[in-house]
C-alpha cells in the first residue's frame, strides 16, 4: 500500500481520478501509481487539480500534496 496527505485549510473531500476516496488533512491509502487529484466542491483552491506518482511512501511518510484556498 501508498499513502497520500492531501493538506488544505478545512476538511473537504478528496477526488481521486474523480471518485471521492477520502478527506483532506488525513492519511488516504491506495495502490501503486498514478493518479488525478482534486478537491470536491466549491472551487475556491489551487490548483484545480494535480497528477502525482505515488510511490515508496509509509504511513508515516506519505505522499504530501497541498491545494490553497483561494
Amino acid at each position: 500500500m501508498e499513502y497520500l496527505l492531501v493538506e488544505f485549510d478545512e476538511q473537504r473531500g478528496v477526488l481521486i481520478d474523480d471518485i471521492e476516496e477520502g478527506f483532506t488533512n488525513e492519511v488516504i491509502e491506495l495502490e501503486t501509481g498514478t493518479y488525478l487529484i482534486s478537491l470536491i466542491e466549491p472551487k475556491d483552491f489551487a490548483p484545480e487539480s494535480r497528477e502525482i506518482i505515488l510511490r515508496r511512501t509509509t504511513a508515516t511518510r506519505p505522499k504530501v500534496i497541498r491545494f490553497e484556498k483561494v
